[in-house]
């Protein structure tokens, strides 16, 4: 089996997800390749020596990308970093011939992200992939195969959102998220925003135009010394857009949200699309649970619940009757950018979030930015 030798640029929660993901490998079956993590950069030494400490693999450790950029061992990184960076590191990691997997929103901007795109497109050869994983859980994976089937008929509606709680405690301090110069003036939607986005993007909903409603609940938090800052970017967004079917051309309306105070949330993902033909609705509330209408005009309407095991989009060692949770789609998501960087074709739902769905967001939520602003309607 070929390897894959990665590197992390970031060493935070989300590289240590990779670095567990790397442990499972052997959990999948049938993988053109492996990845290896040998290098790890980060500005804070206590967390990049978390990664010396857990993968023996580890050959460089430093707190200067550009090092890692000049290992010549380094197929491939992995880079988590505060938006504010993304365009700087993300095109020097391009411009040095690292495959990249990077977090979302892909700048802090629109004017980054373009840097960001002007980059890709300079260097063909670079496979760039952005991260996000609830799609990827079984029951997306099904609602992938429905939109591909063509099962819905003609589309009534879309709603898909991330909401969480994780700011719900109003004396939380602050941190880099909740500042424009690190964050952006996207604020949730940068953020959170390409998990709502994947699926209806992947699926050909484009949107066309725009009402946002941004809220900005909590105006100051503490800092780290207990003094009182300012807290500047929103804290929960709902858009409405009237969006496309690419195969279809028929517009629908396109329902999203993304909020970091929401009562009752701790993590949770969803998505419903509505069709006249069918329907379907699911939540990572019940991981395991698809919920789906079909009928044909006459007799009654009944929403049909399918409780799934393990249908993945990449075969596991797993029995299909497993459940499936968090990191396992953490895993899946790894497999199809390893998959891609070994050469194996991947497409649909199995594939990872592409930098053009990345540059649509951007511009969704720019419009969403002017909407909220001018209290009007924006075209995308």
């Amino acid at each position: 089996m070929k390897t894959i030798k990665f590197g992390i640029i970031g060493c935070g929660l989300m590289g240590k997800e990779f670095a567990s993901a790397v442990a499972r490998w052997c959990h999948l079956a049938d993988m053109p390749a492996r990845p290896e993590i040998i290098a790890v950069c980060d500005t804070n030494s206590d967390a990049a020596d978390w990664f010396a400490a857990a993968l023996p693999s580890v050959t460089q450790v430093t707190s200067d990308y550009k090092a890692m950029l000049a290992n010549d061992d380094v197929d491939a990184i992995y880079c988590a970093v505060p938006h504010n960076l993304h365009a700087k590191l993300y095109c020097d990691i391009i411009r040095a011939g690292k495959h990249l997997l990077g977090e979302k929103p892909f700048g802090i901007d629109l004017a980054a992200n373009e840097e960001i795109s002007a980059c890709i497109a300079d260097n063909p050869d670079v496979l760039v992939r952005c991260s996000s994983e609830f799609p990827f859980f079984p029951a997306v994976q099904r609602i992938g195969k429905l939109v591909e089937d063509r099962a819905f008929g003609q589309l009534l509606e879309v709603s898909s959102g991330f909401l969480h709680s994780s700011d719900l405690n109003f004396n939380k301090p602050i941190n880099w998220k909740r500042m424009i110069d690190f964050n952006g003036e996207y604020g949730c939607m940068g953020d959170l925003g390409m998990h709502a986005c994947h699926v209806p993007f992947r699926a050909g909903f484009k949107p066309l135009d725009v009402r946002a409603v941004l809220s900005n609940i909590v105006p100051a938090r503490p800092d780290k010394d207990g003094n009182t800052v300012p807290c500047e970017t929103w804290d929960n967004a709902t858009l409405l857009c009237r969006a496309q079917d690419k195969t279809t051309g028929e517009t629908f309306p396109w329902t999203f949200k993304t909020q970091r105070i929401a009562p009752g949330e701790t993590n949770t993902w969803y998505v419903e699309i509505k069709g006249t033909q069918a329907c379907v609705r699911f939540n990572t509330k019940n991981p395991r649970r698809l919920e789906l209408l079909q009928y044909d005009g006459s007799g009654d309407q009944v929403w049909g619940q399918i409780d799934l095991g393990y249908e993945v989009a990449f075969k596991t060692i797993t029995g299909g009757i497993f459940e499936f949770g968090f990191s396992d789609a953490i895993l899946q998501m790894w497999a199809s950018f390893v998959a891609e960087l070994a050469g194996q074709e991947v497409t649909g739902f199995a594939r990872c979030v592409t930098p053009k769905e990345a540059a649509l967001s951007h511009r969704l939520f720019t419009a969403a930015l002017a909407s909220e602003k001018n209290g009007s309607t924006e075209s995308v």
